[in-house]
């Protein structure tokens, strides 16, 4: 059994693209727009904060003239690349002889592109957004977002019980989200309320409903979102939870994005020392052994830092941010004039 589910496996799926230009400035733009449809899906859909950025030269994938990524930040803190983007210049259309006539009649060769991603997103998903509990899933991916519990404990109340949570079942299901209708699931399995409960935790459902005969009687249950406390639940009727159902799942969509985030931002460290980068590596926390997370220094690209500190410490340069500062500054490990921060991290 492998211990990185979804990183680095035998066998994964790819989602990938290829394109060809006729000139430099499409196939760039192309690069960049993939690279923008990589960072909507991560963020509006996965809950997944990324730093989009371009790679180094010793990063960049072979033959292409430029490589771009987006990068996150799982909660042991390493970075993990979740899609790359490679502007190939016309390296691949020569050896490849991929060319075309232009409109003077000549044959000239394409200017191309490629990129993807892979099943790799799924491992970014269960490393970025669970807890003790396991799973949690952002609304917009998740397969169900509603599973509703029926509470039986005496047989005469069971019709009563499963008709109730039918109805409300029905009545969802009428409901529009995104681009779909809200997708719920009634568990009426012979198991105890516990089982069935755990179960769906450990699911990353969304939403819970647990109704029993005194619920059903008094036409209000408890809520439970999966990104709260399992013992914490909010009391809403029938009516007041098709009012609210779509506002709470969009609500749990931004609040597990805005839990990630805010994980990152407080693990990201300005550092320009070099003795201080080491020990932001290599220091211990109270319980775990564990390095300090993204690391922003400055780097000179005529430096052998990477190398150094590839050794040493087992990071990389993860990326050159696309919207990093031109700031002076000297390289964290050579220090020789740099003009600019990049994201020093460990990787899987």
């Amino acid at each position: 059994m492998r211990t990185r589910l979804f990183l680095r496996t035998t066998e994964f799926l790819w989602q990938e693209g290829h394109t060809a230009h006729a000139t430099e400035k499409e196939a760039l733009e192309e690069t960049m727009r993939m690279l923008d449809v990589y960072e909507d899906f991560a963020k509006n859909y996965l809950a997944l904060p990324v730093i989009k950025g371009e790679k180094t030269e010793s990063e960049r994938f072979p033959g292409a003239v430029k490589t771009f990524t987006i990068e996150s930040m799982m909660q042991d803190r390493k970075a993990l690349q979740c899609g790359t983007s490679h502007f190939l210049g016309q390296n691949f259309s020569k050896s490849s002889d991929i060319g075309f006539c232009d409109e003077n009649g000549q044959r000239v060769f394409a200017w191309t592109t490629s990129w993807g991603t892979t099943t790799r997103l799924i491992g970014a998903v269960v490393m970025t957004h669970s807890d003790d509990d396991v799973l949690i899933l952002p609304p917009r991916i998740a397969p169900s977002h509603v599973v509703i519990i029926p509470i039986i404990h005496k047989e005469e109340s069971r019709g009563e019980v499963l008709e109730y949570c039918e109805e409300v079942a029905k009545e969802l299901r009428k409901i529009s989200y995104l681009d779909s209708k809200i997708q719920v699931i009634v568990d009426k399995r012979d198991l105890r309320g516990g089982e069935k409960t755990w179960h769906w935790i450990k699911k990353g459902i969304p939403i819970r409903l647990e109704i029993g005969p005194r619920d059903v009687a008094a036409d209000t249950f408890p809520m439970k979102r999966r990104d709260c406390p399992h013992k914490e639940s909010k009391i809403v009727s029938k009516v007041e939870l098709l009012q609210m159902i779509v506002g709470e799942l969009e609500d749990i969509q931004q609040s597990i994005y805005a839990k990630a985030l805010a994980f990152r931002d407080s693990h990201c460290k300005k550092i320009d020392d070099k003795e201080e980068f080491y020990k932001f590596f290599t220091s211990k926390d109270e319980q775990h052994e564990i390095h300090g997370g993204f690391a922003l220094c400055h780097w000179n690209e005529e430096s052998n830092a990477e190398e150094i500190v590839k050794k040493d410490l087992n990071v990389t340069i993860r990326c050159i941010p696309l919207d990093a500062e031109v700031e002076e500054g000297k390289c964290i490990i050579s220090g020789k004039k740099s003009v600019r921060r990049v994201i020093f991290a460990k990787s899987y």
